[in-house]
């Protein structure tokens, strides 16, 4: 019975973590490092959110953490090369107490 209740809460918890990131990141993200950012959010077998920010030029640890503070639950963040001057940032969070 709690199947199909999963995919609507599910995008109920990615809705409620957009807004958080949306709003939580013009005060956390000062040099712009992240907002304003090519961002995607990736909905995996609706248990897991995968947030991707493209073409970050460069990324402190604080904002990382910050971002982490933002989202109010455990997740990974993954910090790879995208081009010679830019990164990919991606965040990994499970949805629904899931870790």
């Amino acid at each position: 019975m709690t199947e199909p209740d999963a995919p609507a809460d599910a995008a109920a918890s990615v809705t409620a973590l957009r807004t958080r990131l949306e709003d939580g990141l013009e005060s956390l993200d000062p040099h712009h490092r992240l907002r304003g950012r090519p961002v995607t959010f990736h909905l995996i077998a609706g248990r897991t959110l995968e947030i991707v920010y493209r073409d970050v030029t460069r990324i402190e640890e604080s904002e990382v953490l910050g971002v982490k503070r933002l989202l109010r639950t455990h997740c990974y963040c993954i910090v790879e090369p995208q081009t010679a001057e830019t990164l990919t940032v991606r965040f990994v969070v499970p949805l629904g107490g899931q870790s």
